[in-house]
């Protein structure tokens, strides 16, 4: 395997930044990142759509809330204002951000306090655990979000903000406040604050790797490093620790339920099974219906998981005698309550995939037996192809073991630009992504050379494209072939 020459990496990443304008990224930056009439009705409707997802658990309301919150702009722009220490932008900036944190929460709250529904939902109950991996996805969407600020693909900026979540947090900090569930509250503060941060600082970083902070000095740009360090190490600690408690909750419930079962014959049926991992001792209760009634079956078991778990464990098993037929009985019951649950999952999946879609639940496909779902979108406002991808991403995320398809309308394809002699990998992924979702071939328009390179790359990821010398560096639909795969 080659290698990348690293004199030649550092010549583009030279040649990159030399081709900026500066001054226009700054100004579209700044832009976005003001506190204006838009900015607080954006924010307000945003609140309002995650809060009312999150009470009726319904990750595609939750989406819509993602897809049209202006909290990334703020954040970006605070990560610049970091980058060249402008300390009268710093203000502007996290007074803007923090002024729409503080009006979603505040609606969030209200709404729920005039709402019936205050049960924690699915949906809120996943805002409230904040992990290391979450950091890791920040940083990830940060890096690309910020990127595509600085190049202009104000596109992949939708699907940045879909994967870092920023409103839904704030709407669950305000249903935390509204029922005075601190754990609720607590939880989401940090998660908010885990992407809040790390977008900011990555993307400070990212603007000093493009030359927007070339005035500083190197003490200012030492002080500034060990900052962004201190940061991201402050924030690690508590999300590893957190990592590391939902990983083994996870082995303990699964080491539980085979310690209990364990305990009867095959006969037996375990239900109700219920963990308190906050009780101490840990508390397990379950519920067993046997046709053989074990006095010992709790005492037993507590010594196991003692053993396993580290820790002291109390076990409940309430037993009901029941004879082999019934336990089959039982055993039947409980796969039709899992199809019946396999089946209200599908209801979800297509109703999920025709609010995103903008149809009715009858344009969706369904193959249960192949799980698989096929959908076709209809044009949304400002939508491009990136947003119809990382919006099919975040529902198969939601409906593992399921293969989701949702074709996007006849959209225009991203701009790709050629650096280095090799086209921008990521506009090349998601064409080629629209390509195989419509079924159709590419037309490749531009200079000879650098048409060749793009169809080559698109060819590689089993897209037909032809070729189609001259004029300006373009992408265009092509109905008359079809993709590969």
């Amino acid at each position: 395997m080659a290698f990348p020459d690293p004199r030649s990496l550092t010549a583009w990443w030279h040649d990159e930044v030399a081709r900026l304008d500066q001054r226009d990224v700054i100004a579209h930056v700044r832009d976005e990142a003001g506190l204006n009439g838009r900015y607080v009705f954006m924010v307000l409707m945003s609140a309002g759509i995650a809060i009312l997802g999150l009470l009726q658990s319904s990750p595609a309301v939750v989406i819509g809330a993602m897809l049209i919150s202006p909290l990334m702009g703020p954040i970006i722009g605070l990560g610049f204002a970091v980058a060249t220490i402008d300390s009268a932008e710093i203000r502007r900036t996290a007074t803007a951000l923090a002024a729409g944190a503080a009006l979603a929460v505040a609606l969030s709250a209200l709404i729920v306090l005039m709402s019936p529904l205050q049960n924690v939902t699915a949906e809120l109950a996943a805002r409230t655990r904040p992990n290391l991996f979450d950091l890791v996805v920040a940083i990830f969407s940060a890096l690309a979000g910020t990127y595509a600020t600085i190049r202009g693909r104000a596109g992949t900026i939708v699907g940045v903000a879909i994967a870092t979540a920023l409103m839904p947090p704030l709407a669950t900090m305000g249903f935390g406040i509204a029922t005075l569930n601190a754990t609720v509250a607590g939880g989401a503060t940090l998660l908010f604050l885990t992407n809040c941060v790390a977008i900011a600082l990555t993307a400070a970083v990212m603007a000093r790797l493009h030359g927007f902070a070339r005035a500083l000095s190197p003490r200012q740009t030492a002080v500034g490093t060990m900052i962004v360090i201190a940061a991201f190490a402050a924030l690690a600690l508590p999300l590893g620790l957190s990592l590391r408690q939902i990983a083994w909750e996870t082995k303990a419930s699964r080491d539980v339920r085979r310690v209990l079962a364990d305990q009867f014959g095959a006969a037996t049926r375990l239900s109700q099974v219920e963990i308190d991992f906050n009780a101490r001792p840990l508390t397990v209760k379950a519920t067993a219906l046997t046709p053989d009634f074990r006095a010992d079956a709790g005492p037993r078991a507590e010594a196991v998981l003692r053993e396993r778990l580290g820790e002291p464990v109390s076990v409940t098993i309430e037993q009901y005698r029941v004879g082999v037929a019934e336990a089959e009985a039982a055993a039947v019951a409980e796969a039709q309550g899992a199809r019946d649950a396999a089946e209200r999952r599908v209801e979800t999946l297509t109703v999920e995939l025709a609010l995103l879609a903008g149809v009715s639940a009858d344009d969706v496909l369904i193959d249960r037996q192949a799980r698989r779902a096929l959908v076709r979108a209809k044009p949304l406002a400002g939508a491009g192809l990136a947003t119809y991808r990382a919006l099919e991403g975040r529902v198969a995320a939601a409906a593992p073991g399921w293969q989701i398809f949702l074709e996007p309308p006849a959209v225009a394809l991203p701009d790709v630009t050629i650096a280095d002699g090799k086209p921008d990998a990521a506009a090349i992924a998601v064409a080629a992504w629209g390509a195989k979702r419509r079924g159709l071939a590419l037309r490749v328009q531009g200079p000879e050379a650098e048409a060749t390179a793009i169809a080559e790359a698109l060819q590689a990821l089993g897209v037909v494209a032809e070729l189609d010398p001259g004029g300006a560096l373009r992408l265009d639909w092509q109905a008359a072939a079809k993709p590969d795969g």
